[in-house]
């Protein structure tokens, strides 16, 4: 089984933060580095390049495995990425109050947080964090 690539880094988070472009996504960032802090209570990692992470969990995949953030986001140019807030049961069904999202294969994007209902992001981080391990297969 291969190993995930996206990796934990020692790069600076605040610096990655306040270099986001443009604007609107960087200020989204700084609100969401603050509630994901908020609701985890864990120091942010950048995870390679782009993924802010707060905590980690044994991921098992159908051909890969390895450490992965509880929750994280990416304030990418197009939209903000948001990752773990639909992979268990009570997110999934959580998300639809969310606001005006769409969904990728591991995650949720937003085009700005204005869209979004900012107590069910709280909640769905909460979910997010109280994860266990993947099982066995």
């Amino acid at each position: 089984m291969a190993e995930i690539k996206t990796q934990p880094t020692t790069a600076d988070v605040p610096a990655f933060l306040d270099a986001a472009t443009p604007e609107r996504r960087r200020l989204d960032g700084l609100a969401l580095a603050e509630i994901f802090g908020e609701v985890t209570g864990a120091e942010p990692v950048l995870w390679g390049p782009t993924m802010v992470g707060y905590g980690t969990y044994r991921y098992r995949g159908a051909s890969s495995e390895g450490d992965w953030p509880r929750v994280a986001f990416s304030p990418r140019k197009a939209q903000l990425s948001l990752y773990g807030l639909k992979d268990l049961p009570e997110g999934a069904a959580l998300l639809p109050s969310l606001g005006k999202y769409t969904e990728g294969r591991g995650c949720v994007y937003v085009r700005k947080l204005d869209d979004i209902d900012l107590g069910v992001l709280r909640r769905l981080v909460q979910i997010a964090w109280n994860r266990g391990e993947d099982p066995e297969d």
